[in-house]
């Protein structure tokens, strides 16, 4: 085992690559090489190419593709099972959710016929069943009462209106309504599909998807009250209407119709107790007992000779026409109000299409085409429309019904179809006293498996929050908005956390784990150890508009500079540095002057007595003051005023020297003072350089950091997948402001596309080349270090654990201090200007020389 994991290590030794070096070693082609242009496309699809158009055919055609090699032997017998079984399953479910969609019984069974035929050429699924649904048939019913109310149908006599409905007319216009939206959404998923648009379905995640089925199904029952109670409420749509239907159902339920309660009770419960059987029993059979069927023949029987519906005024079925309706093409006026509803329609019944499709496939073995199951699923919706069927998709419960009994092939949806066809022609009307008590208790029971989604928010609350939030508001806005302003609601607050997530992502500081080329988080790994001088900076997602102002105020925080603060100071600072030069040039310009002032006065004081005593200056002033300084460097007055004649020029530093006799012994005058740190400097230019630097020190603390130990930035940007201009300009701004606080930047780790949207987004110039990206994090980190003086990457010991991050705080003491500092400065800085303001050796001795002249 130990020497398994030994010859797993790896050691690769190569150049550093950036990305001029990794284009010439890896020859990446241009962007003319891998996209042809618009005419070689078309010329390529003009061209008469017998396979590729034979490909063409079959992959839009998959019948042609499996049917020729099906065996009858192999698959025939396991088909024929599985069509038998689910098209049993068809008949009551197709009648009941007719119901569902406010549609006479019989186009549930037209609506089973025809799209799965469609589905039979088209579909490259071998175990979804393709039928009525509830969730399709909630909406499309919610389409026909919004646009077919049975207020607009009421009966006229003479001058009175009755509360009774034409049922007839009322019928049929919702027909033509469910046709028209079946038709239309049919439409679009084929565009959709046509133009390869089947990642779609990809936008409703499976919490927005499994919410959006439990509010359905809440609808769903909302609307079998009316059966099952023997009640008629309003029925209203829009915004709140489940909430206004329940509060009508609440004020009828006094007037229950006691007989349709029994009928609709002991369904539900021989319902319910026969599912349990066959779940337990599930092991055992090698078909499933068809529970529904047993039911709507044993409810057709009692209901016919108990005559249910003469005797105690239970609603039944009513007259199911036998034989097939002829093709009538929709009312293409109604195109204009159920164009909503239509997509919803579309989207919906794609989504779950295609995750069942998915998730069959996975299990055996076998790829399904999204885009081929969009223009399937539509194809089947259109010509369904055609023959009066309302809108279809895959339904779970007889899927799995269709897998749990072997099915091999598309054949299983045929035998299903003869089923149906069967009872259409022969058998419609034997079901005509059936109670639609039944067919509501049917729908109850199977919404069971919908309800126990109600356990996601348990689920959620543990895996995702974030989902979870997606499911309730998912769940309340279907509920309250109604399913077509739910759906639009719930995917536009799914797309919102999205876009909230990419907006807020992680943002890290990334370490090296020693002796490897890895880097991670130094907050989340102990090991981690962060490169002396280089901050690496990764983002968990890509850098667009929407978070490209959050990425750089990020990596500001995480570096610890405030660029902003650090440019104004460095450009204070180059201000302050011209100051200094043209206060030093002006400087210099007096001080040659004094010297031209000081040769004349020599001259003229030689005619003067100086005399010298005590190793002490002697000096007369105007008015026969004598001043004399000892050799201690204290003065003397003598009724006047203290005068100083400058015997030698000033040093270089810009500070004057008054020695005795040339002595270099002597002390300095009392102008010049002697500060803390031991430095004599004197107010017009040492005392200056000390004061600018102390204020310096204290600016960049204000800053955070007295001084800023980075000299290199290198973003990460593995996890970018595209980049757009507002982030090309912000990775422009982060080289330039960091370029003036003189840190060096770097990217790494960019794909090739990012690279190519960055050419062509003029990112590179002369001061941003492609030097500056690097292939991986590690190179980067390497030229980093060789640029700036290092060779090797610091080792660590393993029992030395580095913070997860440095950051500089004050605490009360270094408050305290910093004001003392600056206490003492602002006293420093007074004691100098009340000095120089009692000493001025110009305008001084230009009175002394006047003095003499005139006494002279």
């Amino acid at each position: 085992m130990e020497s398994a994991r030994r010859s797993e290590r790896f050691r690769v030794e190569r150049d550093v690559l950036d990305e001029l070096k990794l284009e010439e070693v890896t020859q990446r082609k241009s962007y003319a090489d891998i996209h042809s242009s618009l005419s070689e496309q078309l010329k390529n699809s003009l061209r008469c190419n017998v396979p590729y158009l034979k490909q063409s055919i079959v992959r839009r055609l998959p019948v042609l593709y499996w049917l020729p090699k099906y065996s009858v032997w192999d698959y025939g017998m396991p088909d024929l099972i599985s069509g038998i079984s689910v098209g049993i399953m068809h008949l009551p479910q197709g009648m009941a959710y007719a119901l569902l969609a406010s549609l006479p019984p019989v186009f549930g069974l037209y609506s089973s016929l025809y799209p799965a035929l469609v589905y039979f050429f088209f579909g490259t699924s071998r175990h979804v069943s393709i039928g009525t649904f509830t969730v399709l048939s909630i909406m499309v019913g919610s389409v026909t009462e919004r646009l077919a109310p049975d207020v607009d149908f009421q009966k006229a006599n003479g001058t009175n209106i009755t509360a009774e409905a034409d049922v007839t007319a009322r019928d049929s216009y919702r027909v033509q309504v469910a046709a028209a939206a079946t038709v239309l959404g049919g439409l679009i998923q084929v565009l959709l599909g046509v133009v390869k648009f089947g990642f779609v379905g990809t936008y409703l995640s499976e919490p927005l998807v499994r919410a959006y089925t439990t509010a359905a199904a809440v609808h769903a029952v909302v609307a079998q009250v009316k059966y099952i109670f023997g009640v008629f409420p309003t029925r209203f749509s829009g915004p709140l209407s489940l909430v206004y239907t329940l509060k009508d159902v609440c004020s009828l339920l006094p007037n229950t119709h006691l007989p349709t309660l029994l009928v609709s009770v002991v369904t539900i419960v021989l319902l319910i107790a026969a599912k349990e059987l066959n779940s337990f029993l599930s092991s055992k059979l090698p078909v499933p007992i068809p529970v529904e069927l047993i039911t709507i023949v044993a409810g057709t029987l009692i209901s016919s000779y108990a005559h249910l519906n003469t005797n105690y005024t239970i609603s039944v079925v009513g007259e199911i026409p036998s034989g097939l309706s002829s093709p009538s093409v929709p009312d293409v006026s109604l195109f204009g109000e159920v164009i909503g509803d239509a997509f919803a329609l579309a989207i919906v019944g794609y989504a779950i299409t295609i995750s069942l499709g998915k998730t069959f496939a996975l299990k055996h073995g076998y790829k399904v085409d999204n885009n081929q199951e969009l223009v399937a699923l539509g194809l089947s919706n259109t010509v369904g429309g055609f023959f009066q069927c309302f809108s279809v998709c895959s339904s779970m419960s007889r899927s799995l019904i269709q897998d749990t009994t072997g099915v091999k092939t598309q054949m299983a949806g045929v035998a299903s179809s003869l089923i149906v066809l069967v009872t259409i022609l022969k058998l419609g009307t034997l079901f005509q006293e059936l109670p639609k008590a039944v067919l509501s208790a049917i729908v109850f029971v199977n919404l069971k498996g919908m309800f126990k989604q109600y356990y996601d928010i348990v689920t959620l609350w543990r895996s995702s929050k974030i989902d979870l939030v997606v499911w309730l508001v998912t769940w309340v806005s279907t509920l309250l908005l109604n399913l077509d302003l739910g759906l639009a609601a719930s995917v536009t607050f799914a797309l919102f956390t999205v876009i909230f997530r990419t907006q807020l992502p992680t943002y890290s500081v990334l370490g090296n784990i020693p002796g490897t080329e890895l880097y991670v988080d130094i907050e989340m790994h102990r090991e981690a150890r962060g490169i002396p001088g280089v901050t690496i900076f990764r983002s968990s997602a890509t850098v667009y508009f929407a978070n490209a102002d959050l990425y750089l105020e990020a990596l500001k925080e995480k570096s610890g500079l405030n660029i902003s603060k650090m440019i104004i100071y460095k450009r204070r600072q180059e201000a302050k540095q011209k100051r200094r030069e043209r206060r030093a040039e002006r400087r210099a310009k007096r001080q040659a002057k004094r010297e031209r002032r000081a040769q004349r006065a020599a001259r003229q004081l030689s005619e003067f007595s100086v005399e010298e005593e005590g190793g002490c200056w002697r000096d007369t002033s105007i008015d026969g003051t004598v001043i004399v300084e000892d050799e201690q460097g204290g003065t003397e007055r003598e009724n006047g005023t203290v005068f100083v004649i400058p015997t030698t020029p000033r040093t270089p530093d810009g500070r004057w020297e008054y020695l005795k006799g040339g002595d270099p012994d002597c002390t300095s005058l009392g102008w010049m003072s002697e500060l803390q740190d031991g430095d004599t400097t004197t107010l017009g230019s040492s005392s200056e350089d000390t004061l600018s630097q102390d204020l310096e020190r204290i600016s960049l603390g204000s800053l955070g950091k007295w001084t800023w130990d980075i000299h290199s930035i290198i973003l990460d940007l593995s996890t970018a997948n595209f980049i757009d201009t507002v982030a090309i300009k912000t990775m422009k701004n982060i080289f330039q402001d960091f370029s003036e606080i003189d840190v060096d930047v770097y990217m790494a780790g960019c794909q090739a596309s990012v690279v190519e949207q960055l050419e062509h987004g003029d990112f590179f110039s002369e001061k941003i080349t492609k030097r500056r990206l690097f292939a991986s994090v590690h190179d980067a980190v390497l030229h980093c270090l060789n640029h700036r003086g290092a060779t090797t990457i610091p080792r660590y010991e393993p029992s030395v654990v580095r913070p997860a991050s440095i950051q500089v705080s004050f605490s009360n003491t270094t408050f305290i201090r910093l004001g003392m500092d600056m206490l003492w400065l602002t006293i420093k800085y007074l004691k100098h200007f009340f000095d120089y303001r009692s000493c001025i050796p110009a305008r001084n001795f230009k009175a002394f020389m006047q003095t003499h002249v005139e006494k002279r």
